[in-house]
């Protein structure tokens, strides 16, 4: 079943993973193939990779993922099967290996936010507000995956349904599921790669599997950690955020600050056990600035707390006042940066996720840039 609001696909998956994978191939099909040739063109110009040695490094990861996720193997052959006769197999593995495959070269970048608000407002919250859990991020990257985009929900027996983002053709991508368990992706550029371990967005679904952080983290350390370096932001209705700084030498976790915030942007923080490459130069200044904008809204709703009114930390607040700032634009939380090769890197999305519990998990999304100028409508999940 597929539905469309102005140009960004809607998809209802269910069944086997073969089912599973046949159906996001079917119904996508346009898009993956688009996903394939931007990619050959990207990988080539950052990789200085030709198609057919993707394909060689994407045959070293398919024994991995055949052996340590049987299902979501099944899954991806479902959508080569769908595609039909112009991808492959291994394209398809290779769509979801990029960050690995490439090596460390990709660009994209990202801003990503878990607040607790309970444990920020303390007393004055637990008076007058329930336990809400937000989880937000503005993905960047570059802008011509927008028009491929599309929001899956995906249905399995014995798992969490799961709501996504994705890049069509990729199992796994930033989205939540019914047992309220969320996660968002900021990349890290370090050239330290294991094909012996999942690619990162094989990482992202079985996180969206689970029914808890702890559960993921323990489903993750039982898979054997991540092929990449990478920071997956998790969060749950009841344990708060976590930031979950992986790579296939250690892992490093962040817990929440003193005011139930996490956020992250484009290096590590905690994990010295892989040596980055400097890339993105702006990502501590992004860092610092969302620190210093949160605590800005915290202020102001402390005092509409002390007055006796409502929470204003809303969805649309957080895309106004965090997610569109531009503050030493171009490599600003809300950003557009055009690239040596003529590609510009620009944010493709935001993505707002609460969760209370005992209540459905919610979650609004906006393509393209937040700010005035974007009168796109805002998506919302579960629809």
């Amino acid at each position: 079943m597929v539905s469309k609001s102005p140009s960004i696909p809607r998809i209802d998956l269910s069944g086997t993973p073969y089912e599973i994978g046949y159906q996001h191939g079917t119904l996508l099909r346009p898009q993956i193939l688009s996903q394939l040739v931007i990619y050959r063109t990207i990988f080539k110009s950052l990789s200085k990779l030709e198609w057919p040695q993707v394909l060689e490094f994407a045959k070293d990861f398919q024994p991995t993922v055949q052996r340590l996720t049987p299902h979501l193997y099944r899954e991806i052959e479902g959508i080569a099967a769908g595609v039909g006769d112009e991808a492959s197999l291994l394209d398809i593995i290779a769509l979801n290996a990029r960050s690995e495959i490439a090596l460390g070269t990709l660009d994209d970048g990202c801003t990503s936010l878990g607040w607790t608000l309970e444990a920020d407002l303390r007393a004055e919250a637990a008076q007058t507000h329930a336990r809400r859990q937000i989880l937000a991020q503005n993905w960047d990257w570059t802008e011509e995956v927008i028009k491929n985009l599309a929001m899956a929900s995906i249905t399995q027996p014995g798992k969490p349904k799961i709501w996504m983002v994705i890049e069509p053709g990729i199992v796994g991508k930033i989205g939540f599921n019914s047992a309220s368990v969320g996660v968002c992706l900021n990349a890290i550029r370090a050239p330290v790669i294991s094909t012996k371990a999942l690619p990162i967005h094989l990482l992202l679904r079985v996180a969206l599997e689970c029914d808890s952080i702890g559960s993921a983290i323990a489903e993750f350390e039982r898979l054997g950690g991540a092929a990449s370096s990478q920071h997956i932001l998790i969060a749950d209705a009841t344990s708060g955020s976590r930031g979950l700084e992986v790579s296939p030498r250690g892992n490093a976790y962040i817990v929440p600050d003193e005011h139930g915030i996490v956020v992250h942007s484009n290096h590590f923080l905690e994990n010295k056990f892989v040596k980055e490459v400097p890339w993105l130069s702006g990502s501590p200044g992004r860092l610092a600035r969302i620190k210093e904008l949160c605590e800005q809204i915290r202020a102001e709703e402390l005092e509409l707390i002390a007055s006796g009114k409502t929470s204003c930390i809303k969805p649309a607040l957080l895309r106004e006042r965090v997610f569109s700032d531009k503050h030493s634009a171009p490599q600003a939380i809300c950003c557009y940066i055009p690239q040596p090769d003529g590609r510009t890197m620009s944010t493709v999305f935001n993505i707002v996720m609460q969760f209370v519990p005992g209540k459905e998990p919610a979650a609004e999304v906006l393509f393209g840039r937040p700010g005035p100028d974007n009168t796109g409508p805002v998506f919302s999940m579960p629809w």
